[in-house]
């Protein structure tokens, strides 16, 4: 095949994204006090888009090296399931934000816990059941009219796929709106009862809506020209328009890891402990709660 240096771009693409996030999912794993509830979900989403990045890479591969139809398949899946995973680990942060807020003093209990553990399950295990599905015959090998902008995924896979994205959005738009009206309460509710001045409220209202918008629109710049353009576009669909919001969407793995990993001021510690070579003295600390906002 002739060498599309859209696949190239895609490929140094899945590289960097996979540094970067193997770097978090390798800090979080080898620091005992990163295994609470809220690193768990952190390194959720910095597996699903290390494996997203290596999906990249693979696909670049076997498509130049080592042309299969099985392989495709293979290779679509991954992208499949861990582009699903990184979405899900996505809401699965907001919810825990939202709850810890909510349930400040109950949040270190045994029962978050388990409800860390329930939401990774889901998240993976729909996550795997979505990418499962070309691999096991809902593809468009035998039927190109059925593809959609992405083959082998077909028209309908990848309505589903958008439809869940949208609905996902949509949830975290709502999670993320309740989150910046409650810590601005809570700023009022401060600066009245230590009698602050109206500046310090401002400042801390102006700042929950700026993560919040940093948030939110990351995550929509990223994945709402592709999601629409997937229930709008089909198999005769021109492949510079696929391509063209297709990087947009991987770009969302290479901002995760800065959005919710490296401005996390503990993470922070411990890279600055590596880079200095005193690895241990960053260990013993308890973290606070997972809100950002």
């Amino acid at each position: 095949l002739a060498l599309n240096p859209w696949d190239v771009v895609l490929c140094v693409s899945g590289t960097v994204i996979s540094c970067e996030n193997a770097i978090v999912v390798v800090v979080i794993f080898y620091t005992p006090a990163f295994h609470a509830p809220m690193f768990l979900l952190i390194g959720s989403l910095a597996t699903a888009d290390l494996l997203a990045g290596l999906g990249l890479i693979l696909h670049f591969a076997f498509v130049y090296f080592i042309p299969s139809e099985a392989v495709s398949l293979l290779t679509v899946g991954l992208l499949v399931t861990s582009f699903t995973a990184s979405v899900g680990s996505l809401l699965a942060i907001t919810i825990d934000r939202y709850l810890s807020l909510c349930n400040a003093l109950t949040y270190y209990s045994d029962r978050t816990v388990t409800r860390t553990y329930i939401m990774l399950i889901l998240t993976w295990g729909a996550s795997m059941c979505y990418g499962l599905l070309p691999v096991l015959g809902w593809n468009c090998l035998q039927e190109p009219s059925a593809c959609s902008i992405v083959r082998p995924l077909t028209r309908s896979h990848l309505a589903l796929l958008s439809v869940s994205f949208l609905a996902v959005f949509a949830v975290m738009l709502q999670l993320y709106v309740q989150i910046c009206r409650i810590v601005c309460r809570h700023a009022q509710q401060i600066a009245v009862q230590r009698h602050l001045l109206a500046s310090s409220h401002d400042v801390t209202t102006r700042k929950g809506i700026a993560t919040l918008a940093v948030i939110l629109g990351t995550f929509a710049s990223c994945w709402l020209p592709f999601a629409v353009y997937g229930l709008l576009g089909d198999a005769s669909s021109p492949a510079l328009y696929t391509y063209a919001t297709l990087l947009p969407a991987t770009y969302n793995s290479l901002l995760n890891p800065v959005i919710y990993a490296f401005r996390n001021q503990e993470i922070q510690k411990v890279l600055w402990a590596v880079c200095c070579g005193c690895f241990s003295s960053a260990l013993p600390f308890r973290s606070r709660s997972p809100s950002d906002v």
